[in-house]
């Protein structure tokens, strides 16, 4: 059991070390390549924090742990939205100001489709190829459409050399990797040690640890008044999570998501998607009453899961 325990724990350090050099590297690029506030933290920071969960979930899968690789879907974007705007709405509200409206609708609808799919039980290659296809047209459009940084977030950063930020990049994936594999490793034999499902390790250890660069990345822009980097690396981690992952996910094992998955997570995840929508469109800010209800729900599901 302790060699279980330090496996997952060093994976988690490692994931979070790993993520914090990939989001660097990231940003790094976005500087260079001169794109907006909240299309960096939609497209590159989204994409970059969402590698720990690709690599979590892809290690699961080809050691032929579905349950791991969904819940570690499921519960990495029940984490993005409760848990780490919810914890950076505490340390310092949020304003919002109209943007990510676009891609929170995007996000709701990959939200409906992976519902869709638990529910109907249905699995296959070309479903993973479907998903795939559009987070590929997604990212396109936010390219062409990357919309303006929102009111006082003048990027002020002094940018990077281009050839450390990619050094940084390359860093944080090598020690995703690693850290990706030990990490499924130990949270598989903790699911066997402690007689509870993979699905449900999913849903928490290896969500919260994959999770950890979001909330890094987050936490940081709040602080730094750049609301759109953190509104957009939650949104489009989210995104990412589902057609990204989940296509790479279906794709190497091509299974229906765990029956486990319905019902009360199934509902909470859609009933997130939906609260960031009306968030994005109606609210002004969030603020630390709003965090507060956030974390308490997230508390709540995991304690709910391990129970």
């Amino acid at each position: 059991m302790v060699y279980a325990i330090l496996l997952s724990l060093g994976g988690l350090v490692g994931l979070a070390i790993g993520g914090e050099l990939l989001v660097r590297g990231a940003v790094g690029i976005a500087q260079k390549l001169g794109v907006s506030t909240l299309f960096t933290g939609l497209v590159i920071v989204g994409f970059a924090t969402s590698m720990p969960e690709m690599v979590a979930s892809v290690q699961a899968a080809l050691e032929g742990s579905p349950g791991i690789a969904w819940g570690n879907i499921v519960g990495s974007n029940l984490a993005n939205t409760l848990l780490i705007l919810g914890a950076t709405a505490l340390i310092a509200p949020i304003a919002l100001s109209g943007g990510g409206r676009r891609d929170a609708v995007v996000a709701l609808g990959a939200t409906l489709l992976l519902a869709g799919l638990a529910y109907a039980q249905i699995g296959a290659h070309w479903i993973g190829a479907v998903l795939l296809a559009a987070i590929i047209i997604y990212i396109v459009w936010r390219y062409r459409h990357p919309g303006a940084a929102q009111e006082g977030e003048d990027d002020d950063d002094a940018p990077q050399n281009g050839y450390v930020a990619s050094a940084l990049f390359a860093a944080g994936l090598a020690v995703l990797v690693f850290s990706g594999q030990i990490l499924v490793t130990g949270a598989i034999d903790l699911a066997t040690i402690f007689g509870v499902s993979e699905t449900a390790i999913g849903l928490t250890v290896v969500a919260f640890g994959t999770s950890l660069p979001e909330l890094a990345a987050s936490l940081a822009a709040a602080l730094r008044g750049k609301a759109g980097l953190a509104i957009g690396n939650v949104v489009g981690s989210n995104i990412y999570n589902i057609l990204l992952i989940g296509g790479v996910t279906m794709s190497i094992a091509p299974f229906a998501l765990p029956e486990n998955l319905l019902g009360l997570q199934m509902g909470l995840l859609i009933a997130s998607a939906v609260a960031l929508l009306l968030l994005l469109w109606f609210a002004k800010s969030i603020g630390r009453v709003l965090g507060s209800i956030l974390l308490a729900a997230f508390l709540a599901n995991v304690a709910f899961v391990l129970a």
